[in-house]
């Protein structure tokens, strides 16, 4: 029994770091994309891309994530399903599109370790709604914001358009972590994740037929890192993320998804090839301690029976 459980862990933790790995990656799909529509268009194609692609596991995905554990399935209970899912798709909308037009003046890898500080700001944000914060959080935070300094800082006080925008968006994933983490017990997984993006995919598209020229051909030759962006990072990365957070910790799960920071990183050298300075790679070597060191607070049980 106990080599089972933790052979569940194993996997879901190999689960957990391969939605790392699409993540991480995608930054460089966006950056990609940008050479040929604009952010609005990017995002409104791959997140209706990625609602399409879950369509079908509505009919044959597994019973536990079509249905909700306590109870708002039934046609007189879709009220409280909507919404959630207007909510999560308005706040997605708002992180993408920050994140996307930041991307357009930053680099895949600080954009990725930028937005690993929404992890940060959950804590804080939570303090609204009465959750308590602990030192080692505190400390996290200092060391992340001395990071982000040497990442982005381009005088005393002011920091990089591109850094600054993808900063704002990390701030809405925290919410959008919050939001979802607040109803995911109460609404089927599938549908609010399908409501979500089908809301993200026609703001962004309604803004891009308004704000930016919308050309086929364009939207054709971005084909290939919209589909990654759609397909991968949307539609399976999230699937994944429920499956294996139904057998991992949460805090376990925040720890390995962090290093989404770590493959952007690596995707813009790889594929961009991008490079940091001495000072950037300090920096962000500090943003990631930041985030594990505010992780670690919550990783020890509270109670033998947690173990």
């Amino acid at each position: 029994m106990i080599s089972d459980l933790k052979s569940d862990h194993g996997k879901a933790n190999a689960l957990l770091l391969l939605v790392a790995a699409i993540w991480g990656f995608s930054f460089v799909a966006q950056r990609v994309g940008m050479q040929y529509v604009g952010p609005l268009t990017f995002n409104g194609v791959r997140f209706a891309l990625g609602a399409v692609a879950l369509v079908p596991l509505l009919w044959v995905g597994p019973r536990a994530l079509r249905h909700p554990r306590g109870g708002f399935g039934g046609r007189g209970n879709r009220g409280p399903l909507l919404r959630a899912g207007l909510v999560a798709g308005l706040v997605l909308t708002c992180g993408a599109t920050l994140q996307q037009y930041g991307v357009v003046l930053t680099t895949a890898g600080k954009a990725g370790f930028i937005t690993g500080l929404y992890i940060i700001f959950v804590p804080f944000l939570g303090l609204f709604v009465g959750q308590r914060t602990g030192r080692l959080i505190w400390t996290g935070a200092v060391l992340a914001a001395a990071g982000l300094y040497l990442l982005s800082a381009t005088g005393p006080l002011a920091i990089a358009p591109g850094d600054g925008l993808v900063l704002l968006g990390a701030i809405f994933w925290a919410v959008h972590v919050l939001w979802i983490g607040h109803v995911s017990n109460r609404v089927p997984v599938l549908p609010l994740a399908l409501l979500q993006f089908m809301v993200c995919a026609i703001l962004s598209l309604t803004g891009a037929l308004i704000f930016e020229t919308m050309v086929w051909t364009a939207i054709w030759s971005a084909r290939v890192p919209i589909i990654y962006a759609g397909l991968l990072s949307v539609a399976v990365a999230y699937t994944l993320q429920v499956v294996a957070q139904r057998r991992a910790k949460p805090a376990h799960a925040a720890i390995i998804l962090s290093f989404e920071a770590v493959f952007a990183a690596v995707g813009g050298w790889w594929v961009l090839s991008e490079s940091m300075s001495g000072r950037g790679l300090a920096g962000c070597g500090l943003m990631l301690a930041g985030v594990l060191l505010a992780q670690m607070s919550s990783v020890a049980p509270k109670n033998p029976e947690e173990t």
